[in-house]
């Protein structure tokens, strides 16, 4: 049996070799660490949960832009993905910054021989790290820690991509379903209207008018139904991309209000709009951390110069006590050479693109903006000038046709006119949304979250029958 100070010997080598254990424990994760975690956590209520146990918000029977775009958030599966993306590249900070970078190998040891000697005094406890993996002096295995990092954070600008990307989508999508649905309303007037002039002209060419206006009528009046079915097609084909986006079934009923969203004020001036775009816009934010990172790769690898130290050390019962240091000197010089390289040209390439894709987006937003401005101008325009010229129009040929001063044909004309601007109020309107959709995604930033509005003279009053 072993003697009562052999067995508090072992006991403390081991007590040892715990405490060793426990340090292996640690993470040099660099500054901004604990930050982009609460970023994280922000938003993993969200998603953690599983889609079969995560409670969707139901549309209302009437959706607002606002309810479809808060259920497209919680619901899509490509904005959940990037979410794991981040939070996966954000757990390899941990990996990448954990020191000691390998695992403790102990060893015993019991020397059989015919000598007399105690049983302590033939037991070897000893212990280093692992052989097969070098441990890394921690100034390396912090850089690896910065590394690992900026591509969480890249990741994190990748999600807010796919988030704007996302809102762009489910809003030009629900603009299209919004046009649509004007169009068919604008066509059903119109149907309704040639049928009331349709009968009109039969009634007129039983009293002897010429039989060719109640033939024109007609030939209006049935084409302007068929018009009408196929808009309707087009409601319903908008109407399953909008769910699709949405996680809903393609066919699952979906309406809108009854007229035309509202126009989002623009917050502050194109000059200031023009600056948060370049300053916020996630793609170019992403992008910028991913030349971060590669920076920070070309420290990891001239730190590969740099010898690495593994200390190891052994118990020979009361007989000896070794410490012993490793030195491992690196030799493979021209590979770290081409790790430099390598490191260097992926750093200069990551600058190359970030350089063109700021000039490639700041170019997009401002063509958009220009688009915009030009959509609203084109509202404006329709509205102050063109509408009122038109409705006066249709009412004049309306009054000279009953009066018999003008043919059937200037009537349809003229009614054909008036759809016609309706129509293209309408979609200037929504171009201007859209326009301000790509916006939002280029700039990475909601557009109400700038500031207040500045104060615009007013406009005079709208006709009703073209809002």
């Amino acid at each position: 049996m072993l003697s009562k100070r052999p067995r508090d010997l072992i006991l403390r080598a081991w007590l040892s070799m715990a405490t060793a254990l426990g340090l292996s424990g640690c993470a040099l994760t660099p500054p901004g660490t604990t930050e982009e975690q609460a970023k994280l956590s922000e938003v993993s209520e969200h998603f953690e949960p599983p889609i079969e146990a995560r409670e969707l918000p139901a549309l209302p029977a009437v959706a607002s832009w606002r309810d479809v775009l808060h259920r497209a958030f919680l619901a899509n599966g490509e904005l959940e993905s990037a979410y794991f993306e981040w939070k996966a590249a954000l757990a390899r900070v941990d990996r990448d910054a954990s020191w000691p970078n390998t695992n403790l190998m102990f060893g015993y040891r019991y020397m059989f021989s015919r000598d007399q000697m105690k049983t302590w005094d033939r037991m070897t406890l000893s212990g280093t790290f692992m052989p097969s993996t070098t441990l890394q002096l921690p100034i390396k295995t912090w850089t690896a820690g910065k590394v690992a990092l900026e591509a969480a954070r890249a990741a994190s600008e990748r999600f807010r991509t796919v988030k704007f990307e996302l809102q762009r989508k489910v809003l030009i999508a629900y603009l299209d379903l919004a046009l649509a649905r004007e169009k068919v309303r604008i066509e059903r007037d119109n149907v309704n209207l040639l049928k009331l002039l349709t009968s009109s002209a039969a009634a007129r060419s039983q009293a002897g008018a010429p039989l060719q206006d109640m033939l024109k009528a007609q030939t209006n009046w049935e084409l302007a139904k068929n018009n009408l079915l196929n808009l309707e097609a087009e409601v319903r084909s908008a109407r399953s991309k909008l769910n699709g986006l949405l996680a809903r079934d393609a066919e699952a009923p979906l309406d809108l209000p009854p007229t035309l969203p509202a126009a989002r004020p623009v917050i502050g001036k194109d000059a200031r709009i023009i600056e948060v775009a370049v300053d916020q816009n996630p793609e170019l934010a992403a992008l910028a951390r991913q030349v971060a990172g590669r920076k920070d790769a070309i420290e990891l690898a001239r730190l590969e110069f740099l010898p690495d130290l593994v200390p190891a050390g052994s118990i020979t019962g009361n007989i000896e006590r070794t410490a012993e240091m490793f030195v491992m000197v690196p030799t493979r010089i021209p590979a770290i050479l081409a790790m430099i390289q390598d490191t260097e040209a992926m750093a200069r390439s990551s600058e190359a693109v970030l350089r063109q894709t700021e000039k490639d987006r700041a170019a997009s937003f401002v063509a958009n903006l220009y688009f915009m401005r030009n959509a609203e101008r084109q509202t404006s325009f329709y509205r102050r000038r063109v509408v009122p010229i038109v409705e006066q129009l249709i009412n004049s040929s309306r009054e000279a046709y009953a009066a018999g001063s003008v043919q059937f044909a200037d009537l349809i004309d003229s009614q054909r006119t008036y759809i016609s601007v309706r129509v293209l109020v309408a979609e200037a309107r929504i171009e201007r949304e859209k326009r301000l959709a790509e916006l939002e995604a280029l700039a990475g930033v909601d557009i109400e979250t700038l500031g207040r509005p500045e104060m615009s003279p007013p406009e005079p009053p709208e006709q009703a029958s073209l809002q």
